[in-house]
């Protein structure tokens, strides 16, 4: 099961059938398929988009406390979880179901697994100085879920941000987003609003082919009953492999804040990007570019936090302005803020409900022609 932002399971799912599962459910922020330890391995260092990949453990209705204690007991927890394992319930989470306390649906779990666990083991106390197993419980119309977590920090922590803005997206959001775009690699992308750089380093990680979590640990990479060291081994392998940074990309950032470009080239370093962008301080009405069918997708402010209503009127209106003389360009932003259309000038072609964490935002599509093909020379 891997967990996404709401509105990227599309996204998700086009990412797990690419590296070759068949896909079994989709539901509204999860994806769950079919995969053995290799699939474990390679979804956690490859995925662009999830938030972290479980492994299904258990699944059963339950309306009472006494129901959950039985059904969590009922399972082999052995199969998972050596004598020396340190297990506990991460994360509780209940929708349209009675039983709705995430405190008391955690400390259920725990006590049904140790009392199971305790019964194989023949221990009436465990140590729990070993590996970790962190799981995590959904329970959703009385159907209870359970996983256990592969993942550890989730799989939007790159690695390569030390240095954030003061609302930064997060990394498999964007990275998600721009997936949900046409760009590619040959192709310009400009974020006026670059911040740390979020968006041109996932643009340039995808165009240089290196996979997001290939210089990161796992916690199941410690789970050597499970899946084998030489599993782990191949899939950091494969990634390396498949790594080739490209000369001639045409990606740049720019913000207004000297400060934030100095951290977004920072970042960048940090990713291995830092030949492929280019940062500059710049303010959004100096926004122009000489060639056509480039991209902009960004996160501009919302107003939620960091300016007043005035201000993002006017830096909209001003966003709307510099996008109408870029001739034939494609616009892709995501925001919460409500007069995004009207004051950018034009209606998008489309629009995408997305959570950005808990807040609500669009992801507006405004979308240029196609460029000409290129033809052939012979």
């Amino acid at each position: 099961m891997a967990p996404c932002h709401f509105g990227m399971e599309s996204v998700l799912k086009r990412e797990i059938t690419d590296l070759g599962y068949d896909v079994t459910g989709v539901s509204d922020g999860r994806v769950t398929f079919e995969g053995d330890a290799e699939a474990i391995a390679r979804v956690n260092i490859c995925s662009r988009c999830a938030e972290r990949l479980l492994i299904k453990a258990a699944s059963f209705t339950a309306k009472t406390f006494d129901e959950l204690f039985e059904g969590v007991k009922a399972v082999h927890w052995e199969e998972f979880i050596p004598v020396n394992g340190r297990f506990w319930v991460a994360k509780a989470a209940s929708v349209k179901s009675a039983l709705f306390s995430p405190s008391d649906i955690q400390s259920i779990v725990k006590k049904a697994m140790a009392a199971q666990l305790s019964s194989v083991y023949h221990l009436d106390w465990f140590p729990e100085d070993g590996d970790s197993f962190p799981f995590r419980v959904f329970i959703m119309k009385d159907e209870v879920t359970i996983g256990l977590d592969t993942t550890g920090e989730s799989l939007h922590k790159r690695g390569y941000r030390k240095l954030t803005a003061k609302a930064p997206i997060a990394e498999n959001l964007a990275a998600g987003l721009i997936m949900l775009t046409p760009w590619r690699e040959d192709r310009i992308l400009v974020d006026p609003f670059c911040g740390s750089g979020t968006f041109p380093i996932e643009a340039a990680m995808m165009a240089a082919g290196i996979s997001p979590g290939m210089n990161r640990f796992f916690t199941a990479c410690s789970w050597e009953h499970l899946i084998e060291k030489s599993v782990w081994n191949d899939a950091y392998e494969e990634a390396r492999d498949l790594v080739s940074i490209p000369k001639d990309t045409d990606i740049q950032g720019y913000d207004i804040d000297e400060e934030m470009i100095r951290i977004a080239r920072k970042n960048a370093a940090d990713a291995g990007v830092e030949s492929m962008i280019h940062f500059q301080r710049r303010d959004v009405a100096d926004l122009s570019h000489p060639k056509k069918y480039g991209f902009i997708i960004t996160n501009p402010p919302y107003g939620e936090r960091l300016m007043d209503k005035n201000e993002v009127s006017s830096l909209y209106r001003t966003l709307g302005e510099r996008y109408k003389n870029l001739d034939s360009w494609s616009m892709y932003l995501i925001t919460s803020y409500e007069r995004a259309e009207n004051d950018i000038g034009r209606k998008a072609d489309k629009n995408r409900k997305i959570y950005n964490g808990m807040m609500k935002t669009y992801f507006y599509e405004f979308r240029g022609p196609k460029p000409p093909k290129r033809t052939e020379k012979t």
